[in-house]
């Protein structure tokens, strides 16, 4: 009797080879890091190159100093890599922050990298077109507060125009702190590039300066308030995001935790 031929598993597992084949590898990564970050920097590559030569050339030096230049090339090398690439890690994230800066929903996108221990809502908890927003150019106008939680209490942070920002920040916090109490701290910040506004670049920082008040109890009970407060939706049409004024479609994950 012939053989009949294996029959094939829908769910078989892929080799491991091919399943990184189709992700892209770390120099792959670096490359298109520095490409994306040369776009917003063009010094970046004479940066980057100085960078290294200094770091190489002084242990260099040292090592025709000592007589061991082989040793201490091969040293100040290897360090020189790792001055680049924390370099350019610093650079990226700057351009980074430059290329949404300005943008509707900055501070919400900037959020998104604070350290563990912070609760933030990726969607504004309130905002104000100073009217009824009817279209998506509306949103470039808008007021918008954006909402952590963390050890240092909740933070508001406010982005728009100067005084529709102010207002909406003094209102949300008013409502904070009749469901979160008056114990628990309520910061706000505005984002922009006036004298008192912070920028985007340096939210996350000013936020990690902030002194610890709560424990990680007290931050997630706060958290679970404010969550169940819902409140207002923000003037916004549905089916819009205001992070991305071409979308056509909400993000409905509100919530975002770390």
């Amino acid at each position: 009797m012939a053989d009949t031929p294996e029959k094939k598993s829908r769910f078989r597992r892929k080799p491991k080879a091919e399943k990184a084949s189709k992700e892209p590898g770390r120099l792959a990564q670096i490359k298109q890091v520095y490409q994306q970050t040369q776009a917003q920097d063009p010094n970046l590559t004479w940066i980057l190159l100085l960078a290294f030569l200094v770091v190489f050339g002084v242990f260099l030096l040292i090592g025709f100093a000592i007589g061991h230049p082989v040793y201490l090339g091969l040293i100040g090398f290897m360090l020189g890599l790792i001055a680049v690439m924390f370099l350019l890690g610093r650079r990226a994230e700057k351009a980074a922050y430059g290329s949404i800066a300005g943008t509707p929903g900055a501070s919400g996108a900037a959020m998104s990298s604070l350290r563990r221990g912070w609760m933030y809502e990726k969607e504004p908890v309130a905002a104000d077109a100073g009217g009824r927003t009817r279209s998506v150019k509306d949103i470039g106008n808008a007021a918008m507060v954006f909402r952590a939680v963390g050890r240092p209490g909740v933070v508001l942070v406010g982005e728009g125009p100067k005084g529709a920002a102010v207002r909406l920040l003094k209102s949300e916090s008013r409502k904070v702190n009749r469901v979160a109490g008056p114990e628990v701290p309520v910061h706000t910040l505005r984002v922009g590039t006036d004298g008192d506004a912070v920028p985007v670049g340096e939210l996350t920082k000013r936020m990690g300066k902030l002194d610890k008040k709560l424990t990680k109890a007290e931050v997630d009970a706060v958290t679970k308030r404010l969550r169940a407060l819902g409140g207002a939706k923000p003037p916004i049409p549905q089916g819009m995001d205001p992070r991305n004024p071409k979308s056509a479609r909400m993000d409905r994950k509100a919530l975002r935790g770390r």
